[in-house]
């Protein structure tokens, strides 16, 4: 235990000591411009952290790199906010460059936003586990996920992949959490005002940014201690953040639901981070309509600010849905813009 403790000390004191001292006055408000007039510079392949992964040969877990693209204007600001999004694909794929994603980024960064799009592991980093026991899992996950996380899985789940699927909402969040604290950690470098974090996300990014947003700091954290899990000395634990608006479009409450389920913990609270949904109406069996009208009332109850968009007559996946005119990273853009009280020319 003094070995573990002793080296977690030290983590924490190099990344202190190395870190640069703020020079962003977070009271000022940020200036951001209406119209894309910024040129916009990109980061690619930024590792931001390392996670645990399995592939089909391996019987113990391995660390790999994770990713993060950093979108940015070509601007002498020294105060900008951030958006940091996180793509979709039911926690079996997906990439941090899909075309939306890209097109979205340039969007804001051209205004004056920096503009991070992350990776994270899916179930293509946990391997085939077709044929092993309730026993050889939990041996088999061990460090990339919570016991508990495990157990419950086990117990409910009614496929492999859906065993899959489940770990892997434990390890994208934590890969979330890990990339926004390194946002924080390299705020500097970026001249990012930390007091204006916005996240968001589409599909399972929006099941994982509402989970960031309104858990707890140590939530998806501390589950898992350095002697589990090594890599989590990569991961900036020394840093804090408090995000100011969350994005969602067609997501689900289905991780705060099993957070809950496993923890025994209600996830909401009044401070929880104002939230912007987009959502069709059409029927879909991924992520339900109803899921939003759910997540609405949860916040109306707790009176925390909310909107709703209705995406009549759209399904899954709607990025060119228009509503009286305004696309989603319009309407995204003027919420934001307005609930942070950003300054705008």
């Amino acid at each position: 235990m003094y070995k573990i403790s002793l080296t977690i000390f030290v983590i924490l004191l190099f990344a202190t000591c190395n870190k640069d001292e703020p020079n962003i006055n977070d009271n000022e408000i940020p200036v951001i411009l209406a119209t894309s007039d910024y040129t916009v510079l990109k980061d690619e392949n930024v590792t931001f952290a390392e996670g645990l992964s399995h592939n089909d040969l391996s019987t113990t877990p391995f660390a790999i790199p994770i990713k993060l693209d950093i979108y940015y204007p070509d601007n002498n600001s020294e105060n900008r906010p951030v958006f940091m999004f996180i793509h979709g694909g039911g926690f079996t794929g997906g990439t941090k460059t899909k075309t939306e994603i890209v097109d979205m980024a340039n969007y804001y960064a051209s205004r004056g936003w920096v503009f991070v799009s992350i990776d994270y592991r899916t179930t293509e980093e946990l391997a085939t586990i077709e044929g092993m026991t309730q026993e050889e899992l939990l041996i088999f996950y061990k460090g990339i996920a919570p016991q508990k996380w495990i157990e419950h899985t086990l117990q409910e789940a009614e496929t492999t992949k859906q065993v899959q699927q489940s770990i892997a909402m434990y390890t994208a969040q934590r890969d979330a959490k890990a990339a926004l604290r390194w946002i924080v950690a390299n705020s500097n470098a970026y001249n990012i005002n930390t007091h204006f974090i916005t996240v968001g996300g589409a599909s399972a990014g929006a099941i994982t940014s509402i989970a960031l947003g309104i858990s707890n700091l140590e939530d998806f954290r501390d589950e898992l201690t350095i002697t589990d899990d090594p890599t989590l000395s990569t991961t900036n634990l020394n840093e804090t953040y408090t995000v100011k608006s969350m994005v969602y479009f067609w997501g689900s409450n289905i991780k705060l639901d099993m957070f809950e389920a496993v923890y025994n913990l209600n996830p909401y609270d009044t401070n929880d981070p104002e939230l912007f949904m987009a959502h069709g109406n059409e029927y879909d069996p991924v992520t339900p309509y109803s899921e939003a009208i759910e997540l609405k009332g949860i916040y109306d109850s707790l009176s925390i600010y909310n909107e709703l968009v209705t995406l009549e007559g759209k399904g899954h996946g709607a990025w060119n849905a228009k509503v009286n005119g305004k696309g989603l990273f319009e309407m995204s853009f003027d919420f934001i813009v307005k609930r942070q009280n950003l300054n705008i020319k």
